[in-house]
């Protein structure tokens, strides 16, 4: 209990009654993800793809003389995919990818060879690099957040694409709110709204509200992440649909399909157990992830686990032992961000990041001395004692060659054309 407010966690998996998307937790202690969850096992998923079949069927171009639909992806989560299962539904994607300028080498290479193995046109988006620095410097000093631009990028540059091109579909991977929390039924098949980009992906934070007389931001800056208006999407008929509502989404059982059979790669890192996720950016993993540990309590390897208990591959407390031994480990990179964003030296960064350390999370026990007392360590300690699993069999699951974010003095890759396929 924490001044007067119960905190309740899941009896399944690791979440917290405080997640930031918003989760219940019923009357026998089990959260509303996990609920949701359970619906993968129970729905008759070969029904649902054929019903996804019927849905983007007259999407399909009877001439081939344009695309039937619009792909965003990256160098890294679950772009192979989703790409892979367009294709399985006769439809002629049109990709695109929003540069976040926080481009890994690896990241490259898994985007150039996406485009060479799967054969499709890309289209990609390269805001100014200048706009894109004073955006993010703003917002991290302000909301302490370093990836606004890049999830406003991410989620405005596809709809952007589909009404200037006549394009009405767009395919999106995994609805993030389904999956982590069970914010709504596979059965609700959600589609893509302005909504939930407003309040969940942006924080409620638009373009336009950037624009402040104390920053030096102008419109020049943000007018690429302003959002079509309605009348434009209307005329178009734009929708966008979720992948995880027709399929049995599993992220881990999805990568390992596309390592063997697309040359997917993937990439150890330093703040969890997984290797597949965000390994063409930098910051995701490190910066960006211990901000959500500062903020909230808990960071992108409680995800990691939560998924895994869910897909009954992890014991809770072997997930929990897991959280503890990543989720406060330094974050690397923090010097390339310093000199990218114009920082002059490291104290300036930690005392923008101590701003934001929220104390029911964190125990100041010296000047910038900071202990962590996170939802972790909320949990019963006996939880820690029940698992008879071997958490090194486990981790076998999650094999990596590839060390790229180890090097402490790695660039950002501003842009990148690509890897011939002998190179890579």
């Amino acid at each position: 209990m924490i001044n007067n407010y119960k905190i309740n966690f899941c009896k399944s998996c690791l979440y917290s009654s405080l997640h930031p998307l918003g989760i219940m937790i019923n009357e026998n202690g089990i959260c509303s993800g996990c609920e949701i969850h359970e619906e993968k096992n129970v729905i008759d998923w070969e029904e649902k793809w054929q019903k996804l079949t019927k849905i983007v069927k007259p999407y399909i171009s009877k001439s081939n003389k344009n695309y039937d639909c619009v792909v965003p992806v990256s160098g890294g989560q679950d772009s192979y995919f989703i790409v892979y299962s367009v294709l399985k539904l006769g439809l002629k994607p049109l990709l695109v990818s929003y540069n976040k300028y926080f481009n890994t080498s690896l990241g490259i290479k898994n985007l150039a060879n996406l485009r060479i193995k799967f054969d499709r046109d890309i289209l990609y988006q390269n805001v100014n690099p200048i706009s894109v620095k004073k955006i993010t410097k703003y917002t991290f000093s302000e909301f302490g957040n370093i990836y606004w631009p890049i999830l406003a990028g991410n989620t405005v540059y596809p709809v952007q694409v589909a009404v200037n091109y006549g394009i009405p579909l767009i395919i999106w991977g995994a609805h993030q709110g389904i999956e982590q929390t069970g914010m709504f039924s596979h059965n609700d098949e959600v589609e893509m709204t302005r909504r939930y980009r407003h309040d969940h992906d942006l924080f409620s934070i638009e373009a336009e509200d950037l624009l402040k007389i104390s920053n030096n931001l102008n419109e020049e800056d943000i007018f690429q992440y302003v959002y079509p208006d309605d009348r434009s999407i209307n005329k178009v008929g734009v929708r966008g649909i979720y992948l995880n509502n027709y399929l049995r989404w599993d992220p881990l059982a999805q990568h390992q399909k596309m390592v063997n059979e697309f040359g997917y790669k993937s990439c150890k890192f330093s703040r969890t157990f997984d290797i597949y996720d965000y390994v063409d950016c930098f910051n995701y993993m490190n910066i960006h992830d211990y901000m959500k540990l500062c903020k909230h309590g808990y960071s992108k390897v409680t995800d990691h686990a939560c998924r895994e208990i869910r897909h009954k591959r992890l014991e809770r407390s072997t997930a929990l032992s897991l959280v503890k031994k990543y989720e406060n480990i330094k974050p690397n990179f923090i010097n390339q961000f310093c000199e990218w964003i114009g920082i002059k030296d490291i104290k300036s960064f930690n005392y923008i990041v101590n701003r934001f350390r929220n104390k029911l999370f964190w125990k100041e026990t010296d000047v910038d001395k900071w202990e962590f007392i996170g939802l972790s360590f909320m949990m019963s300690q006996d939880l820690e004692k029940t698992s008879n699993q071997d958490e090194e069999k486990y981790l076998k699951y999650f094999q990596s060659i590839n060390t790229e974010f180890e090097e402490k003095d790695s660039k950002y890759i501003t842009f990148g054309k690509g890897w011939s396929e002998n190179e890579y």
